[in-house]
C-alpha cells in the first residue's frame, strides 16, 4: 500500500484543492518528492485520501510554477534542478533583495534591528552546534525578516517564492554545498546586518551581490564536478 504523503504542519485548507497543492508543493519544495519522480494521478490520489480531480488541478498549478513538467510519453514529472534552474533562482534572489535591503534599511527601528540580531545570534549558536539544517531555516526566516522590513507586499510575496526554490536546491545538494559554505555565508549575514544598521547603502548592495553570486557559484561548481562527463552541456 502506497504511503500517505506528510500534510505541512499548521496547514489550514479551504479546499481539498488547496489541501493538495499545499501538501504537494511543500513535499516537491522539501525534496519529499525529489527530481525527476513521475506523478501518477491515481495514486497521488490514493496517497492523500482524495479524488482525481484536485490532484488535476493541483499538478495544473505546480505545473504553472515552474515546480511540474510534463515530459512526453511520460506524463507530469518534478521538475529537474537544473544549471539554468538554480542561475535563475540566485539571480532573481540578488535582484529582490538588492531592492528589499535598501528599503528596509531606510524603514528599520532599533526594535527591528535587535530582532534581526537576535535571528544571526540564533544562527551562530546553531553552526556552532553543527546543526546545519535549523541553520538553513532561521537564514531563509532572516531574509523574509529583511524583506517584510521594506514594506513591499508585492516584493515579500516575490521573494518567498524564490526562496521556496532555493530551499529545494539546497535541500537537494544538502551535504555537497550548504554545510561547506555555511560558514562564509553566515559571516555575509553579520556584514548584512552592520550595514543595515548604519544604513551603508552601497555595501548592503555590494555584499548582496557577493552573497548571491557567491551562493551560485559553489552551487553552480558542485553540479558541474557532479555530473558525468557526457551529461556536461557542450561549451
Amino acid at each position: 500500500m502506497a504511503m500517505r504523503l506528510a500534510v505541512p504542519k499548521g496547514a489550514q485548507h479551504r479546499t481539498k484543492g488547496e489541501f493538495v497543492y499545499r501538501t504537494l508543493r511543500d513535499a516537491i519544495v522539501k525534496c519529499e518528492l525529489p527530481p525527476g519522480e513521475r506523478l501518477v494521478i491515481d495514486d497521488l490520489a490514493q496517497r492523500l485520501g482524495v479524488s482525481i480531480i484536485p490532484v488535476r488541478e493541483a499538478l495544473r498549478l505546480l505545473q504553472s510554477e515552474g515546480l511540474v513538467v510534463n515530459v512526453p510519453h511520460v506524463g507530469a514529472t518534478v521538475a529537474p534542478i537544473s544549471h539554468d534552474s538554480i542561475l535563475e533562482v540566485f539571480t532573481v534572489l540578488e535582484g529582490l533583495e538588492t531592492v528589499a535591503t535598501r528599503a528596509a534599511a531606510q524603514r528599520a527601528t532599533a526594535e527591528d534591528l535587535e530582532g534581526l540580531g537576535q535571528i544571526v545570534k540564533a544562527m551562530d549558536q546553531a553552526l556552532a552546534a553543527g546543526l546545519h539544517e535549523p541553520w538553513a531555516d532561521l537564514n531563509t526566516r532572516f531574509h523574509l525578516s529583511i524583506s517584510r522590513l521594506s514594506s513591499m507586499p508585492m516584493l515579500h510575496e516575490m521573494l518567498e517564492r524564490v526562496l521556496d526554490r532555493w530551499d529545494r536546491v539546497r535541500r537537494y545538494y544538502f551535504k555537497g554545498v550548504l554545510v561547506h559554505r555555511a560558514d562564509v555565508a553566515q559571516q555575509e549575514h553579520h556584514e548584512l546586518l552592520e550595514q543595515l544598521a548604519s544604513r551603508d547603502f552601497a555595501r548592503l548592495e555590494q555584499t548582496i551581490r557577493q552573497h548571491n553570486q557567491g551562493a551560485l557559484a559553489s552551487y553552480t561548481a558542485y553540479v558541474t564536478a557532479s555530473e558525468k562527463p557526457s551529461e556536461r552541456p557542450a561549451s
